[in-house]
């Protein structure tokens, strides 16, 4: 025993010694496994999936933005020669984050809710600061990386969102939900890489003031995204005042950039909120202009629409239903593809038609991957999950919509999946295939006056009020001169 505690002993020696790096930011020594070069390549397999889940924002003048002010910032940042690639990503989320070796996100949802660039400036460096003090690279010696979707939580129960996981189609992403002490150091980064590059930090704890009025707007149910894992954004607006007051004692009190009218000229038009040519649900209705399909979501049944699937669950979180496409030229032939991309042993299937469209019906079972420990018999007892998927041919296009629940729940649920892929058929109405989204649109006010009295001369609607406060980053009452630039949506 006393020699096997000795090579024990010696075995954590050598790997403490051997996986010692010295942090950039701190230039201490800690533990980390992950070398540089791992944590680039975790970056390079992450960024596809990122990009093929949300899509891609299409607009040149902000990427160039971005790309200016992140390539400026990168260059003082603790990590200069680390090549950094910065994204507005297409959702209407508010929310920004960092995956390893040097990626850093912004949905156009948070690009749409700041005000000015140094707002912009300040939480680039907070995400870059993730980077630069390798929180993602300790998360992952750490062992408490967690695969999420990036869209937010399954919205099944966790047995059927496993199977979830599964039919993104290998699109499940590194996600890191770093410490307190994490964030509250990449706080400080934030203010430090901001400032500078020439921009008012302050300015950065300011907009934690709208996220957290974002909250309380939602019933404090939905939480903005970017404040999910961060500390109290009272408490964090509080320090980086403090920080960014220190930063300027300390270098002279030079004279910072907070362009609020440069910034609301660049995000003029930006698409705000849902984008319907992605799809959207009204009336219990999903309707796709894009693909012209529509079909029906199920009375009470939550949804959840991405790039890649449309989920919908029953409130009890026993059944879900998810609308994909799938490979192949013909029914069967994508069923195939979905059956071993799945784990899926089918148990019966027939052919049939679907409001003219060529379809496949069958059932199938998943198959419970294999512990290597366990064997056959873990396999037996894991729990499994059967399928109800109906695979539908539009020209081209393979859809596949994937009823699934437990076995012992699957003959209620059956007659409900079915219904509703019997219903999935073209779209023809006019008003679904030409919906436009909302986008900002920038005014100049011709008079002073306060926000509530500026919003409703330029039409803004008395229900959409504080919404849109809370866009511009202000209260309803606060005055606005003549001259001044405010945000408001529409068509």
């Amino acid at each position: 025993m006393k020699t096997r505690l000795i090579q024990a002993v010696g075995t954590a020696a050598v790997l403490l010694f051997t996986g010692c790096a010295t942090n950039p930011v701190t230039g201490k020594k800690e533990v980390m496994l992950v070398s540089e070069g791992q944590e680039l390549a975790m970056g390079q397999q992450s960024d596809p999936a990122v990009t093929a889940q949300m899509g891609l924002y299409p607009d040149k003048k902000i990427q160039a933005f971005i790309n200016e002010k992140g390539k400026k910032m990168g260059a003082v940042s603790h990590r200069p020669t680390l090549e950094y690639q910065f994204r507005v990503v297409d959702s209407p989320v508010i929310n920004a984050f960092a995956i390893p070796g040097g990626y850093v996100y912004f949905t156009r949802g948070i690009m749409a809710h700041f005000n000015n660039e140094a707002q912009f400036a300040g939480v680039l460096g907070h995400e870059i600061g993730h980077i630069t003090a390798r929180h993602s690279a300790k998360q992952q010696t750490n062992s408490i990386i967690g695969q999420v979707g990036l869209m937010g939580a399954m919205i099944a129960s966790p047995r059927l969102a496993q199977f979830g996981d599964q039919a993104m189609q290998g699109m499940q992403l590194l996600f890191l939900k770093f410490s307190r002490d994490d964030e509250s150091q990449a706080d400080g980064l934030g203010v430090q890489y901001s400032s500078k590059i020439g921009y008012d930090a302050s300015q950065m704890a300011d907009f934690f003031q709208t996220l957290a009025r974002e909250q309380e707007a939602k019933g404090g149910s939905a939480v903005p995204d970017f404040l999910s894992t961060h500390p109290n954004p009272a408490d964090r607006y509080t320090i980086v005042h403090q920080l960014a007051d220190e930063w300027k004692q300390q270098n002279g009190n030079p004279k910072l950039a907070i362009n609020r009218d440069q910034y609301l000229r660049l995000i003029d038009g930006m698409v705000y909120g849902e984008d319907p040519k992605q799809g959207f649900v009204e009336n219990s209705t999903f309707y796709h202009p894009e693909l012209k399909f529509q079909m029906p979501v199920p009375t009470g049944w939550k949804h959840q629409n991405t790039p890649q699937q449309f989920q919908m669950a029953d409130p009890a979180g026993k059944a879900l239903l998810m609308l994909m496409t799938a490979p192949g030229a013909t029914p069967e032939e994508a069923a195939q593809a979905l059956a071993k991309q799945l784990g899926l042993q089918p148990t019966e299937s027939r052919q049939t038609t679907i409001n003219g469209f060529p379809a496949l019906v069958f059932v199938a079972d998943q198959v419970p991957p294999q512990d290597q420990q366990g064997g056959q018999q873990a396999a037996q007892q894991a729990p499994g999950v059967r399928v109800l998927g109906h695979v539908i041919q539009d020209g081209k296009n393979m859809y596949a919509l994937l009823g699934v629940s437990a076995p012992a729940d699957f003959p209620s649920y059956a007659p409900q999946f079915s219904s509703v892929a019997e219903a999935f058929r073209r779209l023809t109405d006019p008003d679904k295939l030409n919906r436009q989204p909302e986008r900002i649109r920038v005014k100049k006010l011709a008079l002073r006056s306060n926000l509530s009295q500026a919003l409703t001369s330029n039409g803004v609607p008395e229900k959409r009020l504080e919404e849109m406060a809370i866009l511009n980053g202000m209260q309803l009452n606060e005055q606005v001169n003549a001259g001044s630039l405010i945000k408001v949506v529409g068509k």
